[in-house]
C-alpha cells in the first residue's frame, strides 16, 4: 500500500514555504518539492531557492532573512533564518471603513448581569483586593475562611469570592509609572462588571495609601465596598474578622441579581494567545479573528493586546486604524518599546519563547502575523495605554507586554469580561473574575489536554472552513457570557493569575 503524501499548506502565492501539517520525513515528496531534511509538523519547508539574505516570505509578508542560503526541501527554522531590517508602509487608516454594525433588534443575546451603572457582568464574584504585598496574606484568609464556611452555598447568584493578590504596593513613588499603573490596574478590577462587591485590606504604611486611592476615584465606603487596614484594625487576626464580617453583611447584597437577556454588544472581549506554534496563525487565530469580527457586527468590543507580539505585523493594523491619530499612537508604543528593551539589554526578538520555537516559529516577525490574526478584519477604532478603561466600542488595541497573565489583567482592568485565549503548545491559565475559554489551535494538544481545551481548532486542518470555526468561536462565547463554566473555571484557575505591570523601578 502506498504511503500518503504529508500534507503542507502554503499560506500565500508570494510565499516560498510552506507548513507542514504532518511531519515531513526525508526524501518525501509535498507541494511539489522533496524534502532534503526532516521538517516536523509545523515548521517551514523551502519550495524555492533563497539566497543568503534574501526575505523569506510566510502570510506573503517578511518573516525573516536568509542566514544561509537555503535550497528547496531545506527544513527552515531559526538555524537558517533571523531578523533584518524592515522599513514597513504604516499607510494610515488607507483600509479603514464604516462597519456595519447591527441594529439591536437583530443583534445575537446572552444571559448577563446589568450594573447600576450600566456595564454587564458575565460573572457575579467579591474580590478581596490588596494595597500592598504586605496585605495579601490576610486576604488570602479572608477568602479562606469564607469558603471554609460554606456560607456562599446560601447565595446561588455568586460565583466565588477572590483574593487579588499583588507583589508591590510599597517603595514606590506614588508619582511615578508604578503606582498610576497600580492605581488604575485595581480600580479597574474593582470596576470590572464581573465584580459585584470588593473588599480593599492594606497594611497602612505603604506607598499605595487606601485613602489616596479612593480620593482618586472619588469612591466611598457602601453595601458593596468597604475598607480597611491591618494597622487601624489592630493586626492580622482581628482584620481576618473584621473583613470576614464585612463579606458576609456583603453578600446579601451581591446575590440580589440576576440574569437578564441583553445584546452581544455589552460583551468585551479580551483576546489572547500563548504557547503559540507553526498552527497558530492558520487554525484557531484567524477562526478567533472571525469570530471578533461577528462580535463588532453585533456592536460588541475585542481588545487585541500583547505589543511585543503584533512587532513586525504593526503596519497591517495601522492600515485598518480609524484615523491618522490611531494608527500613530500604536507605532509610538512600539518605538516606546523598541528603547524600552534596549535600556534593559534586550531584544524584541526575544520573543518566540523556547516552546514557540519548537512548535515552528522562527522569528517574532513570524509570530506577531499570526497573532494579529486574532484581531479580525474590521476597523481598529482606538489604541489604549495599559489598564486603561475601554470605553470605544468595535475593534482596540490595549499595550501590554507578551506575557500572558500580565497582558490580561491590563485588559480585565480595562473592563473585559470575557477572554478568548488561543494556544498550540498547551497553555494552563485562568482569569477570574473574568472567564476564560482556551482554543487547541491542533488537535494533537486538544486530545492531550481536553481538560484544559474548550474548542479544538486543529479541525481546520482537515476542512473545516475558518468561517465555520468563528461561528462555533462565538457561540461558545455567549454561551459563557450567559454562565457556562470553561474548562479553566471547572478546574479552578484563575485565583493567582492577578499580575499588574511593573513598569518602572522598585525603590
Amino acid at each position: 500500500m502506498t504511503k500518503p503524501s504529508p500534507r503542507a499548506i502554503r499560506l500565500n502565492a508570494a510565499d516560498n514555504v510552506v507548513v507542514a501539517v504532518d511531519q515531513i520525513e526525508v526524501n518525501a515528496s509535498t507541494a511539489g518539492v522533496t524534502a532534503r531534511s526532516r521538517v516536523p509538523r509545523g515548521h517551514k519547508m523551502a519550495t524555492t531557492v533563497i539566497a543568503q539574505g534574501a526575505p523569506v516570505l510566510k502570510f506573503g509578508q517578511i518573516i525573516g532573512f536568509a542566514k544561509t542560503a537555503i535550497a528547496p526541501g531545506d527544513w527552515v527554522h531559526e538555524h537558517n533564518i533571523g531578523m533584518g531590517e524592515i522599513a514597513h508602509d504604516y499607510a494610515f487608516a488607507q483600509d479603514a471603513r464604516t462597519e456595519t454594525v447591527l441594529p439591536v433588534e437583530q443583534r445575537a443575546t446572552f444571559r448577563g448581569y446589568r450594573r447600576a451603572n450600566g456595564k454587564v457582568g458575565t460573572r457575579n464574584y467579591v474580590g478581596v483586593l490588596t494595597s500592598v504585598n504586605c496585605s495579601t496574606t490576610v486576604a488570602g484568609f479572608i477568602v479562606k475562611e469564607i469558603e471554609r464556611s460554606g456560607v456562599l452555598n446560601d447565595f446561588p447568584n455568586i460565583d466565588g469570592i477572590i483574593a487579588l493578590k499583588q507583589a508591590n504596593g510599597c517603595v514606590i513613588d506614588y508619582r511615578g509609572v508604578i503606582f498610576d499603573t497600580l492605581k488604575k490596574t485595581t480600580w479597574g478590577y474593582a470596576t470590572n462588571p464581573n465584580m459585584g462587591g470588593v473588599i480593599m485590606v492594606g497594611l497602612g504604611c505603604e506607598g499605595f495609601q487606601i485613602p489616596k486611592f479612593k480620593e482618586a476615584y472619588g469612591v466611598v465606603e457602601s453595601d458593596l465596598f468597604r475598607s480597611m487596614t491591618i494597622q487601624e484594625t489592630g493586626g492580622t487576626r482581628k482584620t481576618v474578622a473584621a473583613g470576614v464580617e464585612a463579606v458576609r453583611a456583603m453578600l446579601p447584597k451581591v446575590n440580589a441579581v440576576s440574569r437578564e437577556t441583553v445584546p452581544a454588544s455589552e460583551i468585551v472581549l479580551a483576546l489572547q494567545c500563548g504557547g503559540s506554534d507553526g498552527y497558530s496563525g492558520i487554525t484557531a487565530n484567524p477562526a478567533l479573528g472571525m469570530a471578533t469580527d461577528l462580535l463588532v457586527r453585533n456592536g460588541g468590543t475585542a481588545i487585541l493586546s500583547e505589543t511585543p507580539e503584533i512587532y513586525g505585523a504593526e503596519h497591517l493594523l495601522t492600515r485598518r486604524a480609524a484615523t491618522r491619530q490611531v494608527g500613530e499612537k500604536l507605532v509610538d508604543i512600539i518605538h516606546w518599546w523598541e528603547d524600552y528593551t534596549k535600556r534593559n539589554n534586550m531584544e524584541m526578538n526575544n520573543n518566540p519563547s523556547p516552546g514557540n520555537k519548537l512548535g515552528g516559529l522562527s522569528t517574532i516577525l513570524e509570530k506577531s502575523l499570526g497573532a494579529a490574526a486574532k484581531g479580525g478584519t474590521t476597523t481598529l477604532t482606538a489604541v489604549y495605554n495599559y489598564a486603561d478603561p475601554v470605553t470605544t466600542r468595535g475593534f482596540v488595541f490595549m499595550d501590554t507586554p507578551g506575557y500572558d497573565p500580565v497582558s490580561a489583567t491590563g485588559q480585565v482592568a480595562g473592563g473585559a469580561n470575557v477572554l478568548a485565549f488561543t494556544t498550540g503548545r498547551g497553555s494552563a491559565y485562568g482569569c477570574k473574575p473574568t472567564p476564560s475559554f482556551k482554543l487547541a489551535t491542533n488537535s494533537t494538544i486538544y486530545e492531550q489536554m481536553k481538560d484544559d481545551m474548550d474548542i479544538n481548532c486543529g479541525d481546520v486542518l482537515d476542512g473545516v472552513s475558518l468561517a465555520d470555526k468563528g461561528k462555533q468561536i462565538f457561540e461558545l462565547m455567549l454561551k459563557v457570557a450567559s454562565g457556562q463554566r470553561t474548562k479553566s473555571e471547572e478546574l479552578g484557575y484563575g485565583d493567582n493569575e492577578f499580575v499588574p505591570w511593573q513598569i518602572g523601578a522598585t525603590m
